[in-house]
Parts: structure tokens; C-alpha cells; sequence
């Protein structure tokens, strides 16, 4: 078998597969035609209980993404996401929380393509007063850096992986992005 042709079969057993019958691929190369049965993992109970996400082509379930820790009593922070159409969404956090990670908690439209390593602008969020912004810990240079690649970008620009919750942004309104350009600093480095 090619290589190519087994590099095809190893991502068909990867990818998740709907259903738990077994399913039937051809494979063909120039010297030979071979048809394999692949049968589908087993799934999670967490996987067929999880409720459908409201963010496009997302495949993993909610459990894995915003590792977002519940706050204790009296420690709650309030955070407001105002989404792409305009609808407000509060959140009760603990400090420490990064933006990101919240959004992805509670499946908000944030996508944090690098995974909150501060390489990429896709997690960009505005924040809504600029008096909160001035609250905020200054940007790293790694962090303007990729706010230069960000779309839309305005004064008050951050990106959400890098703005934790403190006692002293509770009450903090962001507003996400109408686009956002997935740009990672890889693509601009020479060969």
C-alpha cells in the first residue's frame, strides 16, 4: 500500500463517524483496488449527551474547550460578551479566567486558533470602555504583534487569551469582532 493510501486510512479512522455500523471504503491505486471495513469508535457517553454548539464546524464537544474554573462564593467576577449580532451575554467567573477560555466555556463565537499561545489574532475582542481599558495589564510586544493582523482593530483592542479577570475588571463588557483573519506568526516566517 502507498503511502498516501495509508495516510488516507489512518485520517478516515480518525475521523469521527456517525453511526456505530461499520463502513465500507474503496481504495484505489494505479496497481491495485482494495475496499476495507473501518468500524467507528465507540463513543463517549460525555459525547452523546452534549448539547449541540452554536459555533460552525466545531467537533469536539463543550467539556474540552475554556477550561473555566467556578468561581467561589463571594468571589464572583461578571463578564458581558456582546456576540457578532449584538446580543449580550454575562458571565459569573473566578479571577484569573482568561477571556478566551470563557467564550469557549460557554460556546461563544471565539475561535483561538493558536490555543491562547499568543500566536495568532483569531481570539481579538474589543473592549467596550475605555476607562476598563486602562485597568488592563499593557500589551506585550508579542501580543501588539498580533493585534497588527487582527481585523477591525481599534484603541481599545486586545486579545482574549492574554486579558485575565481580576477583582478589578469585574463588570468588564467586551465586544467580539465582526471578522476575525486567522494569521499566525509561522505564516511570516521565512523557510
Amino acid at each position: 500500500m502507498t503511502s498516501c493510501a495509508q495516510s488516507f486510512r489512518q485520517l478516515l479512522c480518525r475521523a469521527p463517524l456517525a453511526g456505530r455500523s461499520a463502513q465500507l471504503f474503496r481504495h484505489s491505486s494505479p496497481s491495485s483496488t482494495s475496499i476495507s471495513r473501518i468500524t467507528p469508535p465507540q463513543t463517549s457517553s460525555l459525547w452523546q449527551h452534549s448539547l449541540p454548539s452554536n459555533r460552525a464546524f466545531s467537533v469536539s464537544s463543550r467539556s474540552r474547550h475554556g477550561h473555566v474554573e467556578k468561581p467561589k462564593p463571594g468571589e464572583e467576577r461578571k463578564v458581558t460578551f456582546i456576540d457578532k449580532t449584538g446580543n449580550s451575554h454575562t458571565f459569573e467567573v473566578a479571577d484569573g479566567a482568561n477571556l478566551l477560555d470563557i467564550a469557549q466555556a460557554y460556546d461563544l463565537d471565539v475561535e483561538g486558533a493558536c490555543g491562547g499561545s499568543c500566536a495568532c489574532s483569531t481570539c481579538h475582542i474589543i473592549i467596550n470602555d475605555s476607562d476598563m481599558y486602562d485597568k488592563l495589564s499593557e500589551p506585550s510586544d508579542d501580543e501588539n504583534d498580533m493585534l497588527d493582523l487582527a481585523f477591525g482593530l481599534t484603541e481599545t483592542s486586545r486579545l482574549g487569551c492574554q486579558v485575565e479577570m481580576t477583582k478589578e475588571l469585574d463588570g468588564l463588557v467586551v465586544k467580539l469582532p465582526a471578522a476575525t483573519r486567522n494569521l499566525q506568526k509561522s505564516d511570516f516566517e521565512k523557510s
